[in-house]
């Protein structure tokens, strides 16, 4: 406070403020209802809000009135030499969301805004700072690690929502396995061949991503969760061509999540003519790699919801049954 109060009475200014950041963004700052073109030529020109701690320059305050600013009913009310006006409505910042910080921020804001009603601007107020209170992650175990990186990554007034919804988030309804006694038959004369051409494809997945992704290359649990957390965070769904994701990006996807099926938990590969009806056998199950790459690829959320790392955390832990075997 004092630092701001000395570099007020020094130099002009026409607005100030120290506030919570992410408050500030759920407030409407800067724009506060306003077109960017129409914001930018006016700036503050009245009270849109009141923060933590405000410095009204000399126009601002005339133009509410002297007397008025000055009667604000706050922690600290100072007329600087220059004419601007620091008010702070709490002694402290770290508790700007507590109610007794609210009422005071509804206090000062109605009585600088007169044509405001002061229950109104409280219960704006209150939902602000329930919107800003800390949730703590319970994420489903399969998606823990993809989900905490994706909360991590938004701005941090976003977390708590996402925190929620994420926290709610249930085992997709279309599960993309069968149980082995349902496995289709192998139905290709060379499988070998068919084989050697889903390693191809996982190393078309590789040379995509090996620069964005470098653990691409290591095909473990692990990269699985670094490609779902990339697809995510650049959209990759709703900003590429729809005919590239089909044509190439489902088929390197599906190989790519066979193979560390193969790899990583002993599966093997039931190879088929066509390409959406091959399965990996692990366990006493059969997954559908390709399929499920089908559905991963269709939006940003179902990256979330069909994503790798969930697949190969669902089968993992039916992988210790052996075929024939009744499910898990």
């Amino acid at each position: 406070m004092e630092m701001v109060r000395d570099w007020a009475s020094r130099y002009p200014v026409s607005y100030a403020t120290a506030h919570s950041s992410d408050d500030s963004v759920l407030a409407g700052a800067p724009y506060f209802g306003r077109d960017e073109k129409t914001s930018r030529r006016d700036g503050f020109d009245k009270i849109y809000e009141v923060w933590w701690l405000n410095v009204f320059g000399p126009e601002l305050v005339e133009s509410v009135g002297r007397e008025r600013m000055l009667s604000t009913p706050a922690h600290r009310v100072e007329e600087l030499p220059n004419g601007s006006i620091l008010l702070v409505t709490w002694p402290t910042a770290a508790d700007f969301a507590s109610d007794a910080a609210r009422l005071a921020q509804a206090r000062a804001h109605a009585h600088l805004r007169p044509d405001l009603d002061f229950d109104t601007v409280l219960h704006g107020l209150r939902e602000r700072s329930a919107a800003l209170a800390p949730v703590q992650p319970h994420f489903h175990p399969d998606v823990a690690p993809l989900f905490s990186r994706v909360v991590d990554h938004v701005s941090s007034h976003e977390r708590p929502r996402l925190t929620t919804e994420l926290n709610a988030w249930q085992l997709p309804e279309r599960r993309q396995w069968l149980p082995a006694s349902a496995a289709l038959p192998q139905d290709v004369a060379e499988p070998q061949r068919v084989l050697e051409r889903y390693s191809l494809l996982a190393e078309h997945l590789v040379a995509m991503l090996h620069i964005e992704v470098p653990s691409v290359r290591q095909a473990t649990p692990e990269s699985l969760t670094d490609i779902d957390f990339f697809f995510w965070r650049e959209d990759v769904p709703d900003t590429r061509s729809r005919e590239g994701l089909d044509k190439l990006a489902v088929p390197a996807v599906g190989a790519y999540l066979g193979q560390v099926l193969v790899h990583h938990l002993d599966g093997q590969w039931i190879p088929r003519d066509k390409l959406m009806e091959n399965q990996v056998l692990v366990g006493d199950r059969v997954w559908l790699p390709f399929i499920r790459a089908w559905h991963y690829l269709r939006s940003r959320q179902s990256l979330l919801d069909f994503s790798l790392t969930q697949a190969f955390r669902e089968a993992e832990r039916h992988c210790a049954t052996g075929p024939g075997n009744p499910s898990s």
